[in-house]
């Protein structure tokens, strides 16, 4: 396979998705490769489309945003390519949304959100996705904890 990744871009994609910010100098340090190897790796790895951006990761507590849930979303039958398209134009553009997933089983979405409190998961789900036209129904689950996967801590 012409893409296929080896054990250094494997540790280079491992070292930055617990830490983007880190400098090339170090990557090398790391790596054992000389700055010029590990530059040019992760350039290959960027242009290869492997490695497709880096990302801020902000604690969403601190910007007011404590309680996220996750909302399983199932459109209603009919016209669903355009019914797929306009949720999904529709969703991504809330400023609440973190993510969204579309899915196959009982649900279509999954949308992951931020927000205040309960009340503003209620509001959100009433307002934004039970109002949509092309919703059917919604299942809403509140998130305990979160843990992304390089960044996860251990479970208490």
């Amino acid at each position: 396979m012409p893409g296929a990744l080896d054990a250094v871009d494997e540790q280079i994609l491992a070292l930055l998705s617990t830490e983007g910010r880190m400098t090339n100098a170090a990557l090398a340090d790391i790596l054992g490769v000389a700055p010029s190897t590990a530059h040019a790796r992760m350039r290959s790895l960027m242009e290869r489309g492997v490695i497709t951006g880096f990302h801020a990761a902000a604690d969403q507590t601190a910007l007011g945003r404590g309680l996220q849930a996750v909302i399983g979303v199932t459109l209603r039958p009919g016209a669903r390519h355009e019914s797929i398209r306009a949720f999904t134009h529709h969703v991504r553009r809330l400023p609440e949304v973190l993510q969204v997933f579309f899915v196959g089983g009982s649900d279509d979405f999954l949308v992951h959100i931020a927000v205040a409190d309960s009340s503003a998961v209620r509001q959100f789900v009433v307002e934004r996705m039970s109002a949509h036209p092309s919703v059917a129904s919604t299942r809403t689950s509140i998130i305990f904890e979160y843990h992304r996967n390089g960044l996860a801590a251990d479970f208490d």
